[in-house]
């Protein structure tokens, strides 16, 4: 069975974890240490079982609680060549557990396959994640200023894809953010409107998907309902029901959302974490 869970998606941080028998990585850091330790233990996951983290990029909003983590449990950290330098920059002994790889590379995690695909950013070399296990297939797609073939590709046959909807395009023109940060958001290497994000999630599904999890929203810039209603029209219009043929979710902001549970030739199923549930 493979698992999916954020523990934080936004502007001010992001965190998620993937899990697949024993092994569990975490997609990014970008909250603190003490937040994801907290948050693994909710979910019945001991910290000290961690496989390792996956780094997208070295941008704060996705690495402020790695130092502390990797300190304290000497976690691997996977990530390209260029963003493995910026981080090694900012966390000196990182140097003994950094594992390398080119952007589109695959490589074996314990019984996960990970796969990686670069991705437009305004960063040193940004991947996206694809993870797959039991034959199962779920794919991270944010912190995209464009969608590119390979991003394209690499979200072809999931059963689950975390998309960025990060912004309202006009609320971004109209709102008081100044000039030069306006045309970052709104660049090929910036973020996805929930536009652009609603044209991802509609190739994925017609695809195979069947969970749709909607990411890294901007605080001033966009609504949780916002987001949903527009990439609800986009596959509407497609001839998808969002209400019966999916599940179509928004990863909250500063608290852990929902459980994804992907199994061999079942649909994915997903529910609201229990207090006290295990996660494996």
């Amino acid at each position: 069975m493979l698992t999916y869970i954020t523990l934080a998606s936004g502007s001010s941080g992001n965190c998620a974890l993937v899990s697949c028998g024993a092994t569990r990585l975490l997609v990014d850091a970008g909250i603190s240490a003490r937040r994801i330790t907290t948050a693994l233990k909710s979910l019945g996951v001991d910290p000290a079982s961690l496989s390792g983290v996956l780094v997208t990029h070295e941008h704060s909003d996705h690495i402020s609680g790695l130092t502390t983590l990797t300190k304290q449990l000497k976690l691997p950290v996977y990530a390209t060549a260029p963003t493995l330098r910026q981080l090694c920059y900012r966390i000196p002994f990182l140097d003994g557990l950094c594992r390398e790889f080119d952007p589109g590379d695959g490589f074996p995690v314990g019984e996960l396959w990970v796969g990686s695909f670069p991705t437009s950013h305004d960063a040193a070399c940004s991947v996206g994640y694809t993870l797959t296990g039991e034959g199962c297939k779920a794919a991270v797609a944010t912190d995209l200023g464009c969608l590119t073939t390979a991003v394209l590709q690499a979200v072809q046959g999931c059963d689950l894809l975390v998309c960025e909807a990060n912004h309202d395009e006009d609320w971004v023109k109209s709102g008081p953010y100044p000039y030069y940060l306006k045309q970052r958001i709104l660049g090929d290497q910036g973020h996805l409107s929930n536009e652009m994000g609603a044209e991802l999630a509609a190739l994925a599904v017609e695809s195979g998907a069947r969970t749709v999890v909607l990411a890294h929203l901007s605080s001033e810039n966009n609504t949780p309902a916002r987001a949903r209603d527009v990439v609800s029209r986009r596959l509407s219009a497609g001839g998808i029901d969002p209400e019966r043929d999916i599940s179509l979710t928004v990863a909250p902001r500063k608290e852990c959302g929902p459980v994804f549970r992907l199994e061999r030739g079942r649909d994915m199923v997903s529910f609201p974490l229990r207090e006290g549930a295990a996660l494996c």
